[in-house]
């Protein structure tokens, strides 16, 4: 039986927690949450959860923490979750284009013996890109495309009328490290492509409000010495939040499901 904490009880965790529910060799034992949201973690968790509101306050031995809340909430519990020796699981890649956060939280995993895992979220092929950067890889592309909905609350809306938009529009076109840090709510995939290949600074990445779609669309298109590759997904969202995709909350249990599985693939 693995003891876990969610961090977060949005759309993520929430369908993270749905998933889980049919494991039962997994026990979701402690939530981490913002002071206020002691009901709503509930109504997701169970009565029998232990809310916390920070990792130093949990009284429940755990055996991984689970990252489903966004850059702020790797920023407030990384460091302690990791410098005592409890692995964790993020969906907030974006979060590492902070080099300062990035140097903080690998000092946290040498001081804990400890391992920081970042999901593939709502993109594939990671792992042909992490094998492929083995070798040279000399060009790597990632594209976002949303409808005009899903870029509500980030720099798009100052940027074009997503009202009114009749055609796709690039609204972000520079390296995934400006991507990350400037749309933290939207951009964690383009730094996840990064991370698993030439890095924040040499991967391009393009933001597109797209009215012709309805689904989250991302692209790679990558070459080096392996040769060239291109992938797509066409993902749906999760109900509650169109920024969100619903393989990101998959991608989470399935990374929980694999740290305790006897064979991994």
């Amino acid at each position: 039986m693995q003891t876990i904490a969610i961090i977060g009880c949005g759309a993520i965790g929430e369908a993270v927690a749905r998933y889980l529910a049919d494991h039962e060799d997994v026990e979701v034992a402690v939530a981490i949450i913002e002071a206020g949201m002691e009901t709503r973690a509930r109504e997701v968790f169970g009565e029998g959860v232990e809310i916390a509101h920070d990792f130093d306050g949990i009284s429940t031995e755990l055996d991984l923490a689970v990252d489903c809340a966004g850059h702020p909430a790797l920023r407030q519990h990384g460091e302690a979750i990791l410098s005592r020796g409890t692995n964790l699981i993020s969906v907030s890649s974006g979060a590492l284009a902070d080099a300062d956060l990035y140097d903080r939280l690998v000092a946290a995993t040498q001081r804990g013996g400890s391992q920081l895992r970042l999901v593939s979220g709502a993109i594939g092929a990671l792992d042909v890109l992490a094998a492929g950067s083995v070798g040279r890889l000399t060009k790597v592309t990632y594209r976002g495309r949303k409808p005009p909905q899903g870029w509500r609350g980030s720099p798009a809306e100052a940027k074009l009328d997503l009202d009114s938009l009749t055609e796709a529009a690039v609204h972000f076109r520079g390296n995934a490290r400006n991507a990350a840090l400037e749309y933290p709510r939207n951009a964690n995939v383009a730094a996840s492509v990064a991370l698993a290949g030439i890095g924040l600074d040499n991967t391009v990445a393009e933001l597109i409000a797209d009215p012709s779609i309805t689904r989250n669309v991302h692209e790679i298109v990558a070459e080096g010495d392996f040769g060239r590759f291109e992938f797509r997904i066409d993902g749906k969202s999760l109900p509650d939040n169109p920024r969100s995709s619903a393989i990101t909350a998959m991608s989470v249990v399935r990374e929980i499901l694999n740290s305790a599985s006897p064979i991994v693939i």
